[in-house]
């Protein structure tokens, strides 16, 4: 007990202490503000400002003046794909973003495609943006000790997996001071750039029609189209993010739809503002690639270059720090939102169920875990190279991007006889649909040999493997509706006894008594209660009927919910207990919910064992004729920790198998 006690103590230091899930001020104090949430999720779209419009100006190849048309369509495309998503938080208020879209707005097995590249694709963001900000970091320090760069970010995404296990709000409040600093150092950078050139508006007037006229010589019209339309495209780091917050609207402070709008509008116009500066910077200070710098930290050595060593230096310093910061920042949507997705694909029987579950700090521990293992699977095996991680990034983000916007269209034209502003909605959303389509098709087609191929090989597998759990959870739940063939038996018998007026049962504390654990007035829990009869006939007086619901993903959404969880499992435990009293035996349940089936039926079981001390536990358990290694995955296995909780406390537990 001794080596659990300092377990505990360990995790309580670094995660901190259980939440209660009873205060009513709880999802007050675990939500977020607009401003909190620009931070925690918009932070995802404005960092793409450190290396998508460098990628965008990288690929104009020696014409840095058609960075000007790169620079307003991006910043425009930015405004369209924020818009088409407040349609979409008005449409799913309680969130679900491009797996929810999908789901039910084209089909599930559509949305199980969606759900997947959004889950490789918030993996990544955790990648990338810790990958992005060691690359800002080290662009400050000597190249010899680039070698260590890599375990740099392997610590930073280790750091923010144990944040994120502490909660939401902790995670965030930290970053704030510095997410200011980076938007004010960087609004700074693009005023002082544009304003200095601007002084000499007719020489760079002269020299940018000059630049233009030679890409259109050497290039011709149809050449310098398909440069811009590439380098837009090859940007396409720049979009990510922004689908952040109607995922993430569950972690929103009420009203959340009006929150989400706020945070969405936030995002948009900041990213979009700091896109095209930074792109207008390029041009006029004719930014290029140094080894071992990122462009932006080139960018900002150009500027600070007649201020003076000291000044220059720190300058440069602070607003790279910023940068790298931020980054950091923004690998907390991943954090935040890839588990909610994994918990809804869960919900959905996508994938296990235990991906649903909440920890005793109210958040999907295990999700979590998940992203931070497998992004530092991903950081480790691509060494950290954002040229290479942005382009499996960019071509997941845009399959979820696409068919979010197909299915919104689908939406507007099913209801165009509504009476709604349909036309509007359907002009935003179809604008959309051709973009990320376009955007999507020339990312994978420019980049399926770099790195393309690897992404789709990736969500494809994931996709499959959902394909896969879906048709066991399926088959699985067919063969238990022989077993509900017994709750209309159960009822009826019960029915049957009620016109013969029995006497009413009394309680005999004294007497022995059988806890049986249930899920619900079901066919599984009435094969254990009827097994209880057959093996043990007429030895049991009283029966208690234990039942906990668990609070999950699903439930966590506000104090109504949880009063409706509350309220449905004392419902479903009286239902035995009318049931056994009908047949002359006394019974009563003792419930509760909480994120811990097991603890919580720890918590109960003293009570219990105090009314009734000759008492033994029986739990029903599926057993499958032939159990493989996914049977165990899949499926609950509760009961054999609740045995081995109640052997250490010296009480009887048994466990009544159910072959199915």
């Amino acid at each position: 007990m001794t080596i659990i006690s300092g377990l505990r103590q360990v995790k309580k230091f670094f995660i901190g202490g259980s939440r209660d899930f009873r205060d009513s001020r709880i999802f007050h104090s675990i939500s977020l503000s607009a401003f909190l949430a620009w931070v925690g999720l918009g932070s995802d779209g404005l960092s793409s400002s450190c290396y998508g419009p460098a990628e965008a100006f990288k690929a104009l190849h020696g014409h840095p003046a058609l960075g000007i048309f790169v620079a307003i369509a991006t910043g425009l495309t930015i405004l369209v794909i924020a818009a088409s998503y407040s349609h979409i938080i008005e449409l799913f208020p309680t969130g679900g973003g491009g797996y929810l879209v999908a789901s039910k707005l084209l089909s599930p097995e559509i949305g199980v495609i969606s759900g997947s590249a959004l889950l490789i694709d918030y993996i990544l963001t955790i990648t990338i943006s810790v990958a992005s900000g060691a690359d800002a970091i080290f662009s400050l320090l000597p190249k010899n000790l680039l070698d260590y760069k890599i375990w740099f970010a392997a610590s930073g995404v280790i750091m923010l997996l144990i944040l994120n296990l502490r909660g939401i709000k902790e995670a965030v409040l930290p970053l704030v001071p510095v997410f200011l600093l980076f938007v004010g150092t960087h609004l700074f950078v693009i005023v002082y750039a544009i304003s200095t050139n601007m002084m000499n508006a007719g020489a760079v007037y002269q020299e940018t029609s000059a630049d233009l006229t030679s890409s259109f010589n050497s290039l011709g019209m149809f050449g310098v189209i398909f440069l811009i339309l590439k380098a837009y495209s090859l940007g396409a780091g720049t979009f990510t993010g922004i689908e952040a917050v109607s995922n993430g609207l569950p972690v929103l402070r009420e009203p959340r739809v009006l929150t989400a709008k706020k945070t969405m509008r936030l995002m948009a116009w900041s990213l979009s503002i700091t896109v095209m500066g930074l792109i207008a910077a390029y041009i006029f200070l004719d930014v290029s690639e140094a080894p071992g710098k990122t462009l932006n930290a080139v960018l900002f050595e150009s500027i600070t270059r007649s201020w003076g060593t000291a000044t220059g230096t720190s300058f440069v310093w602070i607003t790279l720090l910023s940068e790298a910061i931020l980054l950091f920042i923004a690998a907390q949507t991943g954090f935040l939102d890839g588990p909610r997705v994994l918990a809804n694909m869960a919900l959905d029987n996508w994938l296990p169920k235990k991906f649903a579950t909440l920890s005793d700090r109210l958040v999907t521990e295990r999700g979590i875990l998940v992203m931070g293992f497998a992004s530092l699977v991903m950081m480790i095996a691509s060494h950290g190279s954002v040229d290479f991680l942005i382009v499996l990034y960019s071509i997941n983000v845009f399959i979820t991007f696409t068919l979010s916007q197909l299915g919104m269209v689908r939406h507007w034209w099913q209801e165009r006889n509504s009476g709604e502003r349909w036309v509007n909605k359907l002009l935003i959303n179809g604008i959309g649909l051709m973009l990320t389509s376009f955007i999507l098709l020339t990312v994978l087609f420019l980049k399926f040999h770099e790195g393309g191929w690897i992404t789709i090989v990736i969500t494809g597998v994931l996709v499959m493997l959902a394909f896969f759990i879906k048709g066991h959870y399926n088959r699985t739940y067919e063969t238990l509706k022989r077993l509900d063939i017994i709750v209309e038996a159960a009822v009826m018998s019960g029915s049957d006894i009620d016109e013969k007026n029995l006497p009413e049962p009394v309680c005999d504390p004294k007497g022995k008594t059988a806890a049986i654990l249930v899920n619900g007035f079901n066919g599984l829990g009435l094969h254990t209660l009827f097994s209880v009869s057959r093996l043990f006939s007429g030895v049991y007086k009283n029966f208690v009927f234990v039942e906990i619901g668990p609070i999950d993903a699903g439930n966590f959404k506000g104090a109504d919910e949880i009063g409706h969880l509350n309220d449905y499992v004392s419902k479903e435990s009286e239902k035995y207990v009318r049931y056994m009293m009908d047949h002359g035996y006394y019974a009563e349940s003792a419930t509760s919910i909480g994120t811990d089936v097991v603890d919580e039926i720890s918590k109960l079981v003293p009570k219990i064992t105090e009314k009734f001390p000759d008492i033994v536990f029986f739990g029903g358990q599926l057993v499958f004729t032939r159990e493989s290694l996914m049977d165990r995955w899949l499926h609950n296995y509760t009961v054999f920790a609740v045995q081995q909780n109640l052997y250490n406390q010296g009480i009887p537990f048994l466990i009544l198998p159910i072959r199915v």
